[in-house]
């Protein structure tokens, strides 16, 4: 990546260990998958896993236009990264104005209404949660499947459906080959996808109590459009430390997410310092770690499908009983990897 093309001087020395880690991260990934040895294995999958995650984060940098000047610079590595972290079934673009209706309408806006959905497939529903109590990511594997064929059941993108096609064909023949030849390594690959969703959706879980609205394909309806003092008390940090902020660089700064909501054109790199001027490194505006990770194993079960009662906690209440661990269920399956 050159200096001239970026979106600023300083993105050089960010991004491009970001991109090189998640590229090559991948390769190497990959590649140790098919290792005879069980300890290169376990250190393949774990590098795979966590490169998917990078890729992911990179695909969020690039929609907001954080890496190059140019839009469509962004929209190419932004499409290259959603082949390395799975979601290229989708497009990019979809994604990009899915996560852009989030910001402006403050709001979780999405087409599926998985809720209602489970209501009626009541033991999709019972196997969902059950899987879900051994932490399989059932819930998120249902969100991905449908956006393996996101062509063939939204109606308003049934003209994706060649680039759909050939998306399926490429990447589940490549995978179906390696199953056949190397069942452990495509196994492997299949653990390290599943650690990429439980990391995606942990981060996601506890940033907002927003509800959601089907109306994606609806402009209004949106009744904290624009209200920023809204926005931020309904929005959360979860950093994975305050003290050594180095740690937060394991998923690119995405825990400062008030700060990420604050000034949605701040790169990951500035996230932190955006964080202490607006919050002066106060512990008591985050949601700690232990809080975090007590939340999400508490509650895997419930945030399957999770209506929220009336008295459940926000703003400032969900803050507080967040944490302390015993707080609110989070949420479930949102990640700005899927497009509807």
């Amino acid at each position: 990546m050159k200096a001239a093309i970026l979106r600023e001087p300083a993105a050089l020395r960010w991004y491009g260990p970001a991109v090189l880690y998640a590229v090559g991260g991948y390769a190497f990934g990959i590649a140790g998958l098919f290792s005879s040895d069980w300890i290169v294995n376990a250190g393949a999958t774990l590098l795979l896993a966590h490169a998917m995650i990078i890729a992911a984060y990179l695909i969020h940098e690039c929609g907001h236009n954080l890496v190059f000047k140019r839009q469509r610079d962004n929209t190419r590595l932004g499409r290259f990264m959603s082949w390395i972290c799975g979601a290229a079934y989708g497009t990019y673009e979809d994604m990009r104005y899915k996560h852009f209706r989030h910001h402006v309408d403050n709001d979780d806006v999405v087409w599926f209404e998985y809720e209602e959905w489970f209501d009626k497939h009541p033991g999709v529903l019972r196997l969902t949660r059950a899987l879900e109590w051994f932490y399989i990511p059932a819930h998120d594997l249902i969100m991905h499947f449908i956006m393996m064929f996101t062509s063939f059941v939204i109606p308003e993108r049934r003209d994706q459906r060649l680039r759909n096609v050939t998306v399926i064909a490429i990447r589940f023949g490549i995978f179906l080959t390696v199953a056949v030849l190397f069942p452990k390594a495509a196994l492997l690959y299949v653990i390290a996808y599943l650690l990429m969703m439980h990391v995606l959706r942990f981060m996601d879980a506890l940033q907002h109590d927003y509800p959601y609205n089907a109306t994606l394909f609806e402009i209004g309806n949106a009744p904290h459009k624009g209200d920023a003092e809204w926005e931020q008390e309904h929005t959360f940090s979860v950093p994975h430390s305050l003290r050594h902020s180095w740690l937060n660089l394991l998923t690119l700064n995405f825990g400062y997410h008030n700060a990420h909501h604050y000034d949605m054109n701040v790169p990951f790199y500035r996230l932190p310092e955006l964080h202490e001027e607006l919050t002066g490194n106060d512990p008591g505006r985050v949601i700690p770690l232990t809080a975090q990770l007590e939340l999400y194993h508490r509650n895997r079960v419930l945030r399957v499908c999770n209506p929220q009662p009336d008295n459940y906690p926000k703003g400032a209440d969900y803050l507080a009983t967040a944490r302390t661990g015993r707080g609110p269920i989070g949420g479930n399956a949102a990640s700005f990897l899927t497009s509807f």
